[in-house]
């Protein structure tokens, strides 16, 4: 069975010494993606607008992958406040109500200041 390892090219990935997504058969593995635009290195400062750049490099992860949106069946969120959620959810409908993969939701402190959303995922073709 074959493993592929995929990176955006983000420097946690380096110093962290992690892959953005493991690929092992129909099985796709991605990491935890934060809001950042990877490319600007850049972090914006609202929900809505870092979880819509942690769906874009997810997609984008699983194009490179060769899986799709449809793919996915489990996902983890984590927030750093529950406050934000409200904020939050209408981005999680956008990207994922014609998917609803199985998710948990975690309220906790994350790896940067400024951060305020992660997500990680699992995705499956078989």
């Amino acid at each position: 069975m074959s493993r592929r390892l995929i990176s955006t090219g983000s420097p946690f990935e380096r110093e962290m010494a992690y892959s953005r997504a493991v690929v092992q058969g129909d099985w796709c593995f991605v990491s935890g993606i934060t809001g950042f635009d990877y490319a600007a290195m850049t972090l914006p400062t609202d929900v809505g607008s870092q979880a819509r750049n942690c769906f874009e490099t997810l997609f984008g992860v699983l194009e490179e992958a060769e899986f799709g949106p449809g793919d996915l069946v489990r996902m983890q969120y984590t927030l750093t406040d529950r406050a934000l959620l409200n904020n939050l959810q209408p981005v999680l409908f956008e990207f994922l109500d014609p998917v609803r993969p199985a998710a948990t939701l975690v309220i906790a402190d994350l790896m940067v200041s400024g951060m305020l959303f992660e997500v990680e995922a699992t995705a499956f073709k078989g």
